[in-house]
């Protein structure tokens, strides 16, 4: 079994359903009282949404990079970045380590193209919507294209993720506005839905819509437990390292 690197805190809250994804599925596949080789490193989140807020990227993509060395010094043999946006540095932590890291975008496209989803919606932080670095990689690896929410539901879905699904708040009257923009998006021709914040599943799950939901945190700890366990993953650039 290899060990995977968490690379977490951003939010804890997600971290957390790494942790537990990854050592439920290890369960799964092994039984008994296995459990996932994992070394996780958190950062003080607020730190990070300071440079995410002042777009300072070359920062962030430095921060997460040491930290990365840090996780492969302490024995991870490969990578996983426990969130959607800040796969925005991906390439700056990748060349910083000897490890491959797996791509959240990489595994959620491979989902969607086997899927036969061939336009879907995001949802998730306000960058990892607008900014093209989530939507450029779908489209010319995997030839998905992608649509995000109008305004003002883009700063609905922002602000739901940073003032409580990042605090630990769960409110039914965000999931009920979540389901409206997912409708919406499935009016303008989505044939899926992205959950492209590690912790919108904690506030949607597969019953409340009438379209498919691509869940990127399960997806992304099912395909780490494949690696760890060196199972027949799929292959695509998601279980490469990136050149350096």
């Amino acid at each position: 079994m290899k060990t995977i690197g968490l690379l977490g805190g951003m939010s804890w809250e997600s971290s957390a359903e790494y942790y537990r994804l990854l050592n439920e599925g290890t369960r799964a596949r092994l039984g008994g009282h296995h459990c996932a080789r994992c070394v996780l490193a958190s950062l003080d989140f607020a730190e990070v949404v300071a440079l995410q807020r002042a777009e300072d990227w070359d920062r962030a993509g430095t921060l997460l990079a040491e930290t990365a060395r840090g996780l492969e010094r302490a024995g991870a043999e490969a990578l996983v970045l426990c969130t959607n946006l800040m796969h925005r540095v991906a390439d700056d932590v990748a060349a910083a380590v000897d490890i491959p890291l797996l791509h959240i975008v990489d595994v959620v496209g491979d989902h969607a193209r086997r899927a036969g989803l061939r336009r879907v919606g995001l949802l998730g932080a306000r960058a990892t919507m607008e900014q093209p670095f989530y939507r450029a990689r779908l489209a010319d690896r995997f030839d998905v294209e992608v649509i995000v929410p109008d305004e003002p539901d883009r700063t609905v879905v922002d602000r739901v993720v940073y003032d409580e699904l990042t605090r630990s708040r769960i409110e039914p009257a965000s999931r009920t506005r979540f389901q409206q923009i997912i409708t919406r998006l499935a009016g303008r021709g989505a044939d899926g839905v992205i959950l492209g914040c590690t912790e919108i599943p904690l506030l949607i799950r597969p019953d409340d819509s009438d379209i498919p939901l691509i869940d990127s945190t399960r997806l992304h700890a099912e395909r780490a437990v494949c690696i760890a366990l060196a199972d027949d993953a799929p292959a695509g650039p998601s279980s490469r390292k990136a050149p350096r």
